[in-house]
């Protein structure tokens, strides 16, 4: 069970008075620290769902035990951490992480120019400077805690608790030195019996969009899940759930783009039947006043809500998910399909810790002598390698 410092009281994490003392501290703007290592580790505390949990600051996974809930596995592994102290600066004061993108939040004029659809690694070159709108994804994902999973927390992730994470990592995050919560939206459970209020707060929410009649104009990143895509007079129109009556549009040019940008995500969606697909896009309002997608990148999410990229992770991810050990998600970033990554670790596993790889097919000698530098750089993890041209899955270590 772990222990937290709050100013001079050191209380258990199940202990009865642990909402009392987090209550304290938030309003006195006091840190709790992890006292899985010494010195502890500071956290922070976020209110989440209307309760107060302790969340560890952006980055320190590492720092903690590695037997500690909050312990992460190496940000080497995965496409973070060629992104660390460059797209992504951590203020270690405030704990919050100032981001550069290579997209913009505001445009210029009316807008004209179709769609973009981010083509996420390819886009940038594997550019470590700036993040993709791809990138932010994951990042919010890996941030929010929604790469973990446990079978312990089979059935207690939904809509709500994604919204929820998202926004709180949000909240630890800026760009340009502007809350990135300021300009994300991401949509509310929809309840029929509260539809008025619904979007009344969606549309003092998205206010901002319809600012200035000349000049830059602001945009602004929403996350949602798509329900489907249906043909309009000229292109289609993006149905996301919990937005009833909320539509956006893409031209048939667009369309094409990210049918062909995307096509991997599209056919895992399709072919599995229990995936959700996730949009997040850039979005404006036009002339018109109608909200038009800017610039948009999709991922496919699991039942359990984890980002997945082939079909190949997609079964993985099956028997994992399944484990009572907690399993994390290796996520691209800005990596390009050509390098690898480790899919996904198992922190907890014993005697050391687990690094899963999956070669996929047709990867060629560069991907697998890059993979073979990135296991002999991490010796204290076990590696498991899954080449999907030689056959079946191997047994989990």
């Amino acid at each position: 069970m772990r222990r937290f410092q709050i100013g001079n009281t050191v209380v258990e994490e199940q202990s009865a008075s642990i909402q009392e003392n987090l209550a304290m501290a938030y309003r006195s703007k006091l840190r709790p620290v992890c006292l899985c290592q010494t010195p502890g580790v500071a956290m922070y505390i976020a209110n989440i769902g209307d309760q107060l949990v302790i969340k560890r600051m952006p980055l320190t996974g590492g720092a903690h035990a590695s037997d500690c809930e909050s312990h992460e596995p190496p940000y080497e592994l995965s496409g973070l951490g060629s992104l660390i102290g460059s797209a992504i600066q951590i203020d270690t004061e405030s704990g919050v992480a100032s981001l550069k993108l290579n997209f913009s939040l505001s445009t210029k004029g009316p807008r004209t120019a179709p769609t973009q659809t981010s083509a996420g690694s390819e886009s940038v070159k594997n550019d470590a400077r700036k993040m993709s709108l791809r990138a932010l994804l994951h990042y919010l994902w890996h941030q929010g805690g929604l790469t973990e999973w446990t079978a312990h927390w089979a059935g207690k992730r939904h809509w709500p608790q994604v919204r929820n994470h998202l926004l709180e990592a949000a909240r630890t995050m800026s760009v340009k030195g502007e809350p990135l919560a300021d300009r994300l939206f991401v949509p509310e459970p929809f309840r029929l019996d509260d539809r008025n209020a619904i979007e009344q707060r969606r549309g003092a929410a998205l206010a901002s969009l319809h600012a200035g009649a000349t000049g830059s104009k602001p945009l602004m990143v929403l996350i949602c899940e798509i329900k489907e895509f249906t043909p309009t007079r000229s292109g289609q129109r993006i149905v996301a759930k919990h937005l009833p009556g909320f539509s956006l549009f893409l031209e048939e040019a667009s369309w094409r783009r990210l049918n062909a940008r995307f096509a991997a995500e599209f056919d895992i969606w399709k072919a599995t039947g229990t995936c959700h697909l996730i949009a997040i896009a850039t979005i404006g309002a036009s002339a018109s006043g109608a909200i038009a997608v800017n610039e948009i990148a999709l991922t496919v999410v699991t039942e359990q809500w984890l980002p997945v990229e082939s079909i190949h992770e997609e079964r993985l991810l099956e028997r994992l998910t399944k484990l009572r050990q907690k399993t994390v998600k290796g996520l691209r970033f800005n990596l390009a399909t050509t390098q690898p990554l480790a899919n996904a670790m198992l922190p907890e596993l014993k005697p050391c810790p687990a690094a899963l790889y999956v070669v996929p097919p047709g990867a060629g000698a560069d991907f697998e002598i890059a993979l073979e530098e990135m296991i002999e750089a991490r010796p204290d993890m076990t590696p498991w390698v899954w080449r999907v041209a030689d056959g079946d899955m191997p047994p989990l270590p």
